[in-house]
Parts: C-alpha cells; structure tokens; sequence
C-alpha cells in the first residue's frame, strides 16, 4: 500500500491531468482505506472546481517580462 505522502503527490498530480491510470487507480485505493487522505482528496477537488469557475486567468511570460521591465525603470 502506497503512503499518505505518495498519495497526496498522486492527487496533485490528477489535479493538472498529469497522473498516469495506474496512479489514479493506486489512489483510489488507498483513498478508500485512508480518510485523512479522502479529505485531502475531497477538498483538492473543490478546490479545483472553485479555480474553474472564478475562471482564474495568469499572466503570459510576455507580460510578465514588460511588467518586470516597468516596475525595474521606475527605481
């Protein structure tokens, strides 16, 4: 059986998509034993959720350059 700390990294990872079937599979076993883990799980889930639907939007590397250059002129 994985660890609380292996699966906590898995569940970050199903957050952007980038956790294999096999790891997801893991997860929700170990998920299914573990409720501290089946917390962690629920409220990353909402917390995703939530950042869909605030429609949250970053910056482009672009932007973010001209604002560095903006803010390194003004001292």
């Amino acid at each position: 059986m994985m660890s609380c700390e292996e699966a906590a990294i898995i569940c970050n990872k199903a957050q952007y998509k980038e956790a294999t079937f096999g790891e997801k599979l893991k997860l929700k076993l170990h998920v299914l034993f573990c409720e501290t883990c089946s917390k962690f799980t629920r409220k990353n889930t909402e917390l995703t959720e939530l950042c869909q639907k605030a429609k949250l939007k970053s910056l482009t590397q672009e932007d973010k350059s001209q604002m560095q250059k903006e803010l390194e002129s003004e001292f």
